[in-house]
């Protein structure tokens, strides 16, 4: 990967002492998703995941306030309990969004006793958005985003 690429991604990277299945299923399974994958106090109002490469998802996250924040996606690679990648680069069917933000890689790497290496990539087009993901708090909300699909993850 170039520097020029390195320097346009956020990255959160975690020794998870669950299995890689339990967290697949958070990030596959609407019902899981919802529960964990906006930092409380907000939420997700709507998740519909058609996980498969091709197949779209549509988050619809939920402010404190009740103010609804639509996410419309794509899935571009699905290997199960190894590795998903999804971007707003397209909407349903392969339709290009009006302003692409980003691409999320997540990995799940089995490091043995039940213990999963864990790395969220969000890769931006430019320099800018990436500044614009930190200053609306990537570090800390996707940190507590993973916090909480831990703590549902250890409940399955």
């Amino acid at each position: 990967m170039s520097s020029t690429m390195d320097s346009h991604n956020l990255l959160l990277q975690r020794v998870i002492d669950l299995p890689r299945e339990k967290l697949w299923r958070c990030w596959t399974e609407p019902e899981l998703l919802k529960q964990w994958f906006c930092p409380r106090p907000w939420g997700v109002a709507r998740a519909e995941l058609d996980v498969r490469a091709g197949g779209s998802c549509h988050i619809t996250m939920l402010s404190p306030e009740g103010e609804e924040f639509p996410n419309p996606g794509v899935y571009l690679e699905v290997i199960p309990n190894e590795r998903l990648v999804f971007t707003d680069a397209y909407t349903r069917a392969w339709e290009p969004s009006a302003k692409p933000f980003m691409t999320g890689v997540i990995t799940f790497e089995d490091l043995g006793d039940g213990r999963t290496s864990y790395i969220a990539t969000a890769k931006h087009w430019n320099a800018e958005d990436k500044k614009q993901h930190e200053e609306m708090g990537f570090h800390e909300g996707w940190g507590k985003a993973t916090d909480q699909l831990t703590e549902l993850a250890a409940t399955l």
